[in-house]
């Protein structure tokens, strides 16, 4: 992979990840142009290593949000701050344990399978559109809702199925006020991408990957990041106007297209 590739990739990564439209499934699209060759663990350590750095556009962004999740993990008091740590918390197991159990099965799907890319964006469609017709609300994140919108999560580990998307839809149909539902969305995946990360570096997983394309990896990573801290709040104020709808037509659009090449 050379420089240029990981900048378009950084850039699509940076993107997508906050743009319902699934930043996995770009990701492969992206490689499959470029007609990327290069071994399996190198091209997951460049998906990890760029969800990573949005993962940290993210943490600057809700940089507030997050040192009050901090404070009520370790206050020890059941106040508000308290509730949404735990919410955030019991999102993460679905994924946590799919993850874990799935690790060997998830990597295979990060190697060219466009048909599976299509298909799946045909599914995050759907949910886009179905969102958007939602009733407006007040409400806000209960238990019970951060565990169901942790399983949608889980469930968009499958390139395709936007991560962004398939949460935010859910806490949506569930009656949840967008703006809310955004940002559980974009504050939920931050522990689960840095836990990824530290697990792939303490196993070695990565370690012939990182010898032979530090520099790729490095200017992917910044380009994902720099990109990453634009679309994070363009996001927020296209979820407030509620335009999901136009992210479902794109997704039905590149979905269809998937499928045609792949076949």
């Amino acid at each position: 992979m050379d420089i240029l590739q990981a900048v378009v990739l950084g850039i699509i990564q940076g993107l997508t990840e906050f743009l319902p439209v699934s930043s996995s499934g770009h990701l492969e699209l992206a490689k499959a142009l470029f007609g990327n060759d290069s071994m399996p663990e190198e091209s997951m350590l460049m998906t990890v290593l760029l969800h990573a750095a949005t993962a940290l556009s993210t943490i600057v962004v809700y940089r507030k949000e997050i040192a009050d999740i901090f404070k009520g993990l370790f206050a020890f008091k059941n106040n508000d701050e308290f509730q949404f740590s735990l919410k955030i918390v019991l999102s993460m197991i679905p994924a946590a344990i799919i993850g874990v159990l799935f690790d060997e099965e998830i990597e295979q799907l990060f190697s060219g399978q466009i048909l599976l890319v299509g298909a799946m964006l045909g599914v995050t469609g759907l949910l886009l559109f179905l969102a958007d017709r939602a009733k407006k609300t007040d409400k806000d994140v209960s238990l019970t809702s951060a565990i169901i919108i942790g399983i949608a999560q889980a469930i968009a580990i499958l390139p395709g199925i936007s991560r962004s998307g398939a949460t935010i839809s859910t806490a949506v149909l569930l009656g949840i006020d967008k703006t809310k539902s955004a940002r559980f969305s974009f504050l939920m995946v931050v522990p689960l991408i840095l836990g990824k990360m530290a697990k792939d570096v303490l196993d070695g997983a990565f370690d012939t990957a990182m010898s032979t394309s530090m520099l790729p990896l490095g200017v992917g990573f910044v380009a994902a990041f720099i990109t990453g801290l634009l679309a994070c709040t363009w996001m927020i104020k296209l979820v407030q106007k509620s335009q999901l709808r136009f992210f479902s037509y794109y997704c039905f659009a590149v979905g269809i297209i998937s499928i045609i090449l792949s076949i």
